[in-house]
């Protein structure tokens, strides 16, 4: 018998705490090397540990019950078990990616609500665990699943007057960091005095202190924009590089080893002006030293690529700053996705959301063709 796979185990963190459960599954065993089985049963330990202990309030060290413990690890490896086939591959660490192509296409399964509810909660519990224990940033899945069969239940999305106050917001939030943040680094000050000398029109030996306060920033306009242009995921966000760009045809060129494994490369529509929000922060980017050895089109001040958190925190900002309603709503980053879907699929038809959203399976948006780009570009500019 392999390694770790259905016998009682005993660990010690804290406390002692006892596993009664098999902590590898018969059908996941049957999936892995020997050397697999050992590095992904050490990662079960891990996890059943925290969950026992401390994984429902990690504040107050107080854990789940052994039962949903043992529904949650037995739901968890079904959905590795799932992306491990369809990755053709032993993953040992899922990051959000897998978990939101897992989700979308779960969502359009013949699975039971209660599977599909069974499932997202296993992987929030995952990523909770990867959160805390590894200062990893949390998931917020795209979509819920009602236990009681009532269907699924995407977050809200925004309503067209809402894209074009976020569109607004975006354009007036922005600057550059202040003088008083990099007078004490040579070469950020350095570096970023030609393009404040071009924003002031005047030579960059005259710049001065004044000058300094108020240059805008297209960072977050440029970030906001292609979002709500090509509905991307937090994790697309944090993929996002400067080789997507294809600015002259307004259009992301997203090739297919960067596509969750899509057998060509993404062709997905832009606004015009979004077009020129990015060439103007490609421009700007440069003058960062940050971004001096990666392609990364967007880092936050810590630089570090964007998640789901930090996302959230723009976009409650942006919702703040444009006056649009946050409670009783369940808005996030992948509000912006939603709101994308609904209106292109209503101004022009499923093959475009299809391709725009970049929906790898046909069940996702129920068919497939591919709309050229420059119809789906109109679209944008009638949807705000």
């Amino acid at each position: 018998m392999k390694l770790g796979s259905t016998e009682e185990m005993v660990l010690g963190d804290r406390r002692d705490v006892e596993i009664s459960f098999p902590l590898v599954p018969e059908k996941t065993e049957q999936m892995l090397s020997n050397k697999e089985l050992v590095d992904y049963t050490e990662n079960r330990k891990a996890l059943a540990t925290w969950l026992l202990m401390e994984g429902k309030d990690p504040q107050e060290a107080k854990g789940y019950s052994t039962d949903t413990v043992k529904r949650s690890m037995y739901r968890l490896s079904y959905c590795e078990r799932v992306i491990w086939r369809e990755y053709e591959q032993y993953i040992p660490i899922l990051d959000h990616g897998h978990a939101d192509q897992y989700v979308e296409a779960l969502a359009y399964s013949e699975k039971s609500q209660s599977h599909k509810h069974g499932c997202l909660h296993a992987l929030k519990r995952y990523f909770k665990w990867r959160h805390h224990k590894y200062g990893e940033e949390d998931w917020e899945p795209a979509r819920s699943f009602a236990s009681n069969g009532n269907g699924q239940q995407p977050q809200d999305y925004f309503t067209k007057e809402e894209r074009f106050k976020l569109r607004q917001a975006a354009l007036q939030i922005g600057k550059i960091p202040s003088y008083s943040t990099v007078k004490a680094d040579g070469e950020r000050l350095q570096r970023l005095k030609p393009y404040v000398a071009e924003y002031r029109d005047k030579p960059t030996e005259l710049v001065s202190i004044d000058d300094w306060d108020g240059v805008e920033s297209w960072k977050f306009t440029s970030l906001v924009w292609t979002s709500l242009d090509a509905g991307l995921r937090p994790a697309e966000v944090a993929k996002a590089n400067t080789r997507w760009l294809d600015l002259e045809n307004n259009r992301l060129l997203i090739p297919k080893e960067e596509s969750t494994k899509n057998e060509g490369n993404w062709k997905v529509a832009l606004h015009p002006k979004t077009s020129t929000a990015l060439e103007r922060w490609r421009y700007e980017r440069r003058h960062y030293p940050k971004y001096d050895d990666t392609d990364k089109l967007w880092l936050t001040t810590q630089s570090n690529p964007y998640g789901s958190n930090s996302l959230r925190n723009l976009l409650h900002h942006l919702c703040d700053k444009a006056g649009i309603e946050t409670e009783n709503r369940k808005v996030s980053w992948y509000s912006i996705r939603h709101s994308v879907g609904t209106y292109m699929t209503d101004d022009r038809d499923l093959a475009s959301t299809k391709e725009q959203l970049r929906h790898k399976r046909p069940e996702t948006t129920m068919k497939y063709d591919a709309a050229p780009t420059e119809d789906r570009t109109d679209s944008l500019t009638r949807m705000g």
